[in-house]
């Protein structure tokens, strides 16, 4: 994988190159991949035994996309080469088949695309999203070697990634800063054609990270697989307690949230026809890799513990002191969250909607009283709540749970959203309650005002991470400029790129207003710009890649000050200044 100094990317394996020969429609076949839809190899059972894709679309999205894309294909000793312009053939084919441009002991495909600007606002790729899905790929194929060059910085940036001992070493790497508890757990087999493979291990963290993966996809949301996983792990670990007398006859079983508490595992599974709820395939939907997975997990986690009785006894260990501080913190932190003399809109700053429906409600957090107030008074209170903050709220991410649940901000928000949190304090969280179908951060568009959406959704993400993950939590874009010209109507400018091509195509005077806070506008421009859902701008906020986004997480907003240092160093001529 080649980031080239022109803005391409370029793309290259040493597999068996993409079908050239004539297809039945009388082309060949690679012409066909890319100017075709439903054109993947995955609809014939005889071309791969697992794939990721579903639909066969990929390739002909991304030509359709690019500026230009060229394709090579090394097969039968030759070199095929067919060239596209925005999704269009330029080259011409000799009776149905690719024109061959030179001649090769080698087989693969190489392939290379510029995106198109016509299209996308940015086209530059970012190498931290790359270089993190690489080496991810590289720890579930351990046999497998990918080589990264960025070729747009001075000096060519070079890396190998090859993973040996695979999810193993993936275990290892992202607990690599923790305590451990125990050695890293590992099991695989196959069954009725699905192949599992699994590795796990206890750090002395109160909290879970438990990730799967089916056919080197990431499913954000789990799914299935993940389901059989942890339904056989809680059923295992229950009956080795009782069987050690651990848990007494009176005794409750520990929850599936005890004896996952310090956990970090990885599930990675091989299925031949894998069906995913969407197609950014964050959840597993097969009903069969559920009892698949939790047959295997069952079934070599057994017979793993048999022979490990110390690590199993470690591993009881951290579901009993889980259980303990549940127990003991449920009692603490239920008056917390409940009774009266804790409640959280005890203040009456919660300025709320007339309607229950929640799939039609929505939420903004604004901060600041002033803007809290023209909020208040520009909504539409039929579907439009405003909870108004007070300056920046805590950073959970350097404090103890004691102190996120006595913050007041932090109670407010609780209380509002209505679907409790986290787990294991009393109110576990529950989406189902969840009272707004979008929850709105308003926060003036400045650096204070970033400052304040990262602390917010700092606390959404690691302690109410389905707000996201189901798509609840959107970013209000308030107007940077108002332009005021002499003849004609004026105009919200959003960023200093939207100034920049009002000026280019805007030939009169014209006064700008610059916007330093939401508090400097009246309720009818508030209403105008930001709360209508007819002319406003939201940006919806998601997660692609979750262990790195909790490692950067961690990095940025975490107790350790050097690793944050090294990255706003590293990253230095990337910032947007507010200056």
């Amino acid at each position: 994988m080649v980031l080239e100094a022109d803005g391409s990317a370029t793309v290259e394996d040493n597999g068996r190159g993409i079908p050239v020969g004539k297809h039945e429609k009388g082309i060949s076949a690679e012409r066909l991949v890319f100017t075709t839809l439903h054109a993947g190899g995955k609809f014939d059972d005889s071309a791969y035994k697992t794939s990721g894709g579903l639909h066969g679309v990929g390739s002909s999205v991304v030509n359709a996309l690019s500026t230009r894309l060229t394709v090579q294909v090394k097969n039968g000793g030759r070199i095929y080469e067919d060239k596209y312009e925005r999704g269009n053939p330029i080259v011409e084919l000799e009776d149905g088949l690719l024109p061959v441009v030179g001649r090769t002991k080698e087989s693969g495909t190489k392939i290379n695309f510029l995106p198109d600007d016509t299209i996308f606002d940015r086209t530059r790729f970012k190498e931290d999203d790359i270089k993190s899905r690489m080496h991810e790929t590289a720890y579930l194929n351990p046999e497998l070697t990918i080589v990264f060059e960025d070729k747009r910085k001075e000096q060519t940036e070079h890396i190998e990634y090859h993973e040996p001992d695979g999810i193993i070493g993936f275990i290892r790497d992202m607990n690599k800063s923790k305590e451990s508890v125990c050695d890293v757990i590992y099991f695989k087999g196959e069954s009725e054609g699905i192949s599992v493979e699994g590795a796990l291990q206890y750090i002395n963290e109160f909290h879970e990270n438990v990730m799967g993966f089916c056919n080197n996809i990431y499913n954000s949301e789990g799914g299935t697989h993940l389901t059989g996983f942890k339904t056989a792990f809680t059923n295992i670990i229950n009956t080795y307690a009782r069987d050690l007398n651990i848990l007494k006859e009176k005794d409750a079983n520990f929850t599936g949230t005890d004896v996952r508490n310090g956990m970090t595992a990885v599930i990675s599974l091989k299925h031949p026809d894998p069906r995913f709820e969407g197609q950014t395939k964050t959840k597993l939907d097969n009903q069969d890799a559920a009892k698949v997975v939790s047959k295997l997990t069952a079934d070599e986690l057994v017979r793993y513990f048999d022979r490990n009785l110390d690590t199993l006894k470690n591993v009881i260990g951290c579901a009993e002191k889980a259980a303990k501080i549940r127990k003991s913190e449920e009692r603490a932190k239920t008056n917390m969250l409940t009774k009266q003399k804790f409640s959280f809109d005890s203040n009456g700053k919660l300025a709320n909607c007339e309607s229950k429906d929640a799939a039609k409600c929505e939420i903004f957090i604004v901060e600041g009283d002033s803007a809290g107030g023209s909020a208040k008074m520009a909504r539409n209170r039929a579907y439009q709540a405003i909870l108004p903050i007070r300056g920046k709220i805590l950073n959970v991410e350097k404090a103890s749970i004691d102190k996120v649940l006595a913050n007041a901000e932090i109670k407010t928000m609780i209380y509002a959203f209505g679907c409790g949190f986290s787990e294991g304090y009393g109110n576990d969280f529950d989406i189902t309650k969840l009272r707004y179908d979008k929850i709105i951060i308003m926060a003036d568009a400045d650096v204070d005002g970033a400052h304040i959406s990262t602390l917010l959704l700092t606390l959404f993400y690691r302690f109410m991470p389905e707000l996201i993950y189901e798509g609840h939590v959107y970013l209000a874009m308030p107007p940077l400029y108002k332009a005021m010209p002499s003849k004609g109507e004026e105009e919200y400018l959003y960023d200093d790129k939207a100034l920049e091509k009002y000026r280019k195509r805007h030939k009169g005077p014209f006064t700008l207003q610059r916007y330093k806070g939401l508090g400097e506008m009246d309720a009818s421009q508030l209403w105008e710009t930001t709360l209508n859902p007819e002319t406003r701008i939201l940006k919806q906020v998601a997660i692609e890649d979750a262990r790195m986004a909790s490692e950067v997480t961690e990095m940025l907003m975490g107790t350790d000050v050097p690793p944050r240092k090294a990255f706003i160093y590293e990253h230095a001529t990337d910032a947007e200044l507010d200056v």
